[in-house]
């Protein structure tokens, strides 16, 4: 067996909710007769998407939402079975990646799947081309509903999207324990620092920059935090952290990640004030957190030191380190999310697809919530899997909860 498929058989063994779903979808096929594209990471996770949906009877075009993010070996052996169209390289340049999200567009897809929103921009600016067969979309990511809901407000969705990432058992679990975890695993990767005693600085304070400034606690590292919302601020003074403003953070940090989903966060005036030896990462789904060409524009050098870690030097020689090209690091420099957190995500991800197959042409182009029914599946079935039962509210417990004359 090729690297590919072992990658993938692997992968399978930690995502047991999904591949209870492909049995069901085996037996009712209710993808028959559905063209499905995907834009998203091309890893071993998603290809037991990709095989789930394909068993249930869907023909399926793939291409990377990340232009370092794709596993050949894994791309290669979905291409050699039969169970997608891969349109996906490590590696590609700009104009090769927008051009195999439109090889996906041209299978006239009846569902899109998506990470980031390019296949739906894409899709909307090219919609009397590509848009006749679109049903409706799934997102994965905070970025990509941001952008969906820009879309929204503007009145220029065209399609329903479920945005898969404000699912509970996605966004609690996927964007806090996956990107935490693959976060960390890419710094170590690529760079083999102790971070025990390191000050580790994250930018932002969401679910993602919560389980990241949890990990890099937990290997020791102490953590300060920048954020720009009070609410988000306060919650991680009240977690214990340091929070303070970027243009005070960069005297002080050796380890440097942002997870905003904003542009520029690290910007040009902020590098010529960081530590000799600074790291600097990003874990948001787009290369625009960090200012790569601000940082390239004010150095009189830069080489490879490792893969995927750069050294620029600056006019007074201090030296600092980016890594991945400020691109997803966590993928980048890693695999991603450990999958049995992306067995959940991508539960969600299926079950969304079979619920647009259904519902898709009676709901309005906006952007819609997974059905808390999907995600309470989800959570079931989960914990089915690992084995734990919960109890469940009696007859009177149920009569209390709905009354409201029972008081003290």
């Amino acid at each position: 067996m090729d690297k590919g498929s072992l990658r993938i058989e692997w992968a399978e063994r930690q995502m047991p909710v999904l591949v209870s779903l492909r049995e069901d979808f085996n037996r009712d096929k209710p993808f028959a007769g559905i063209r499905i594209g995907m834009c998203l990471h091309v890893t071993a996770e998603t290809a037991v998407l990709a095989r789930t949906l394909r068993t249930g009877g869907a023909e399926i075009a793939l291409c990377g939402s990340n232009p370092l993010s794709t596993q050949d070996e894994v791309a290669e052996a979905l291409r050699e079975e039969g169970t997608a169209s891969v349109f996906a390289k490590r590696g590609i340049n700009t104009d090769e990646y927008y051009r195999d999200i439109e090889m996906v567009l041209s299978t006239e897809p009846h569902i899109i799947m998506d990470d980031g929103g390019d296949l739906t921009a894409v899709l909307h600016k090219r919609w009397d081309e590509f848009g006749g067969y679109v049903i409706g979309g799934t997102e994965e990511t905070t970025t990509g509903v941001n952008r969906l809901l820009s879309l929204e407000r503007k009145n220029q969705l065209k399609i329903p999207v479920i945005a898969v990432n404000n699912a509970m058992t996605k966004h609690f679990f996927d964007n806090r324990y996956g990107t935490g975890q693959s976060t960390i695993d890419g710094i170590l990767r690529a760079t083999n620092i102790l971070l025990a005693g390191k000050v580790f600085v994250v930018c932002g304070y969401g679910q993602c920059g919560r389980g990241l400034a949890s990990r890099a606690r937990g290997m020791g590292a102490k953590v300060i935090v920048v954020e720009v919302d009070h609410i988000k601020a306060l919650e991680a003074v009240m977690d214990g952290y340091d929070v303070m403003p970027i243009r005070d953070a960069v005297r002080y940090g050796d380890i440097f990640v942002t997870v905003t989903g904003n542009i520029n966060v690290i910007r040009r005036e902020h590098f010529y004030l960081m530590k000799d030896g600074a790291i600097l990462g990003n874990s948001g789904h787009f290369d625009v957190e960090i200012d790569v060409k601000g940082l390239e524009e004010i150095s009189v050098s830069r080489r490879m030191v490792r893969d995927e870690l750069e050294e620029f030097t600056l006019p007074d020689g201090k030296r600092l380190y980016l890594l991945a090209k400020g691109r997803l690091l966590n993928l980048a420099c890693a695999e991603g999310h450990p999958s049995s957190v992306m067995d959940m995500s991508f539960a969600n991800q299926a079950l969304a697809v079979e619920f647009l197959v259904r519902e898709g042409k009676n709901l309005p182009p906006k952007v819609l919530n997974v059905p808390m029914e999907i995600d309470r599946a989800v959570a079931k079935r989960k914990l089915l899997t690992m084995g734990i039962e919960i109890d469940e509210l009696t007859e009177e417990q149920k009569r209390y909860l709905e009354s409201w004359e029972i008081g003290t």
